[in-house]
């Protein structure tokens, strides 16, 4: 049995990863005691809501990232009332559940509880990606990164250049108003192609953004350019070697070894030779294809594939589909493998 204290948003993605695959969870959760109901004036009461422990053997999770409430339905095993009845534990931020593998906890579910461990929050950042006439702000965490706003001069055609006075005053008010957006306490790292970065962060400070800011230079804008920041370490200063930038980096390598026939192996038929061979140096993986019971590797359940893992000594990288690594790794079949030699 493991039992969990709730301390990040982070935690609540790891918790709904764990949480599947034959798992029995127990929290302190509130439900209606039909025993209290009671007729007034001729009208029934309706029962009160209670908090009771109550555990359930857990059948599906639903967690968005960057959200701060993590679901698991399931049937109550143990409660008070109601046994054998459908019940959810919303799980949330200081919250502890206690949680019990039927079957034992595999090797992909003791490394994210490292992880977590290990990692603390800490990765909680915001991308800040600047352009002459656009800014495109973005929120890191250890596993998914989100839009949060997008300020433009662009209009939906050829225009004039804008003049310095009127871009001035954009970049003023876009700071401003992220500066009310983040606080002084969030990591920034403010990046894009040119010069006009140094100048925003510059407004920042003077809008009461006190926290550590790291100003970098990127080859292109927007979007592409939060990921440039993550895939080439870009700020490992702030973000060091958390979970999005593990799994961004190793998705970049692997694509860029396919694209000069280099050491890598995607597609069942090769991760499975190139484990038989020991030639597996890092396995990169999305966390949902190992925690689905009916996902299979040549006719081997992944779970029990990534387990002789172990045996040649190979890292195990677990990804979330909630950036654009890990969607760019789920269209190429949800895993790639860097390997120690190329394989014919």
């Amino acid at each position: 049995m493991l039992r969990v204290r709730v301390q990040h948003e982070d935690d609540l993605w790891v918790l709904s990863q764990i949480s599947k695959g034959g798992k029995i969870a127990g929290m302190v959760s509130h439900r209606r005691d039909s025993t209290t109901g009671t007729q007034e004036g001729g009208r029934a009461k309706s029962a009160e809501r209670k908090p009771m422990w109550i555990v359930i053997e857990v059948e599906n999770s639903e967690f968005q990232p960057f959200s701060d409430q993590l679901r698991l339905h399931g049937v109550i095993t143990e409660a008070p009332v109601d046994k054998g009845s459908h019940h959810t534990h919303t799980v949330g931020l200081k919250d502890e559940i206690e949680l019990t593998a039927l079957s034992g906890w595999t090797v992909a579910d003791e490394q994210l509880l490292q992880e977590s461990v290990k990692e603390g929050g800490r990765a909680k950042a915001a991308i800040i990606v600047v352009e002459n006439d656009e800014i495109q702000l973005f929120e890191i965490a250890s596993h998914g990164m989100r839009d949060l706003s997008l300020f433009t001069l662009r209009g939906g055609g050829k225009r004039e250049a804008k003049s310095a006075q009127v871009r001035d005053g954009f970049l003023s008010k876009v700071a401003k108003e992220t500066a009310l957006l983040f606080g002084n306490e969030l990591p920034l790292i403010i990046c894009g192609p040119g010069l006009t970065r140094v100048q925003f962060g510059k407004l920042l400070s003077e809008n009461g953004c006190a926290q550590k800011m790291l100003n970098v230079a990127t080859s292109i804008g927007g979007r592409p350019a939060a990921n440039e920041v993550l895939a080439l370490g870009l700020a490992d200063e702030l973000l060091g070697d958390t979970a999005i930038v593990e799994q961004t980096k190793a998705v970049e390598e692997a694509m860029s070894r396919m694209g000069t026939g280099g050491a890598v192996a995607y597609g069942p038929d090769a991760i499975s030779a190139a484990l038989e061979a020991g030639a597996i140096e890092k396995l990169i993986v999305l966390a949902d294809l190992l925690r689905d019971e009916e996902a299979v590797i040549c006719g081997e359940p992944w779970f029990e594939f990534v387990r002789r893992l172990e045996e040649t000594n190979s890292e195990l990288v677990q990804a979330s589909t909630e950036h654009d690594a890990g969607l760019q790794l789920e269209g190429m079949g949800g895993a790639l493998a860097l390997l120690r030699w190329k394989m014919d």
